[in-house]
């Protein structure tokens, strides 16, 4: 009798537990030390920081234009999660930010990252821009030599961030979540509605 007692205090004090935080079914960073702020230039030539976006859901993505695989794979993803979201989308900014500032120009942003929706943004920013925004997102990347010197590829983390509304840091989201994604920001919307 006793154990059953202590069994349900303990299953009513559980229950208690997270009360009030959402579910998420990516990784919930909230809190977390990254991704504070940055200052970069997007794909029309205007100066952006993480505060421009206040008010909308933000999905950053760091990757490059030359990417063969986990950049256009998660930007078409990203396009999809969109489209299931249907007038909900208006209330999300997805920023792809490049690790490739030698190659990756205004124009070349300008053609590639509105390919996938048009409403992405893709920012650079130079050398020593692109590492202070690495550092602060904790992202890695290193250039891969290829057959001549302009012909690299770049290793980096292939992982999204996500912000609610307010700007504060939320949710970490594995290459290929989009499911999870779509969930996740359904959440953080119904949150900020």
């Amino acid at each position: 009798m006793k154990r059953l007692a202590a069994f349900v205090a303990l299953l009513f004090l559980l229950s208690g537990c997270g009360s009030g935080k959402p579910a998420f079914q990516n990784s919930d960073i909230t809190g977390a030390n990254v991704g504070r702020e940055f200052s970069l230039t997007d794909h029309t030539g205007k100066s952006r920081t993480l505060a421009d976006f206040r008010g909308k859901v933000v999905v950053v993505f760091f990757g490059f234009t030359r990417c063969p695989d986990a950049c256009p794979s998660t930007l078409a993803e990203l396009k999809l999660v969109l489209a299931e979201l249907g007038d909900d989308a208006r209330r999300v900014q997805v920023l792809f930010i490049t690790v490739d500032p030698e190659r990756d120009t205004q124009a070349l942003l300008a053609q590639y990252v509105p390919a996938f929706h048009p409403s992405f943004l893709g920012l650079h920013g130079d050398r020593a821009a692109t590492e202070k925004v690495a550092r602060e997102f904790k992202v890695f990347y290193q250039k891969v030599p290829g057959s001549r010197p302009d012909n690299y590829t770049i290793d980096h983390t292939s992982a999204s961030y996500v912000f609610d509304a307010q700007g504060r840091i939320r949710l970490l989201v594995k290459h290929g979540g989009g499911k999870a994604l779509l969930a996740d920001l359904k959440t953080l919307l119904k949150a900020q509605s």
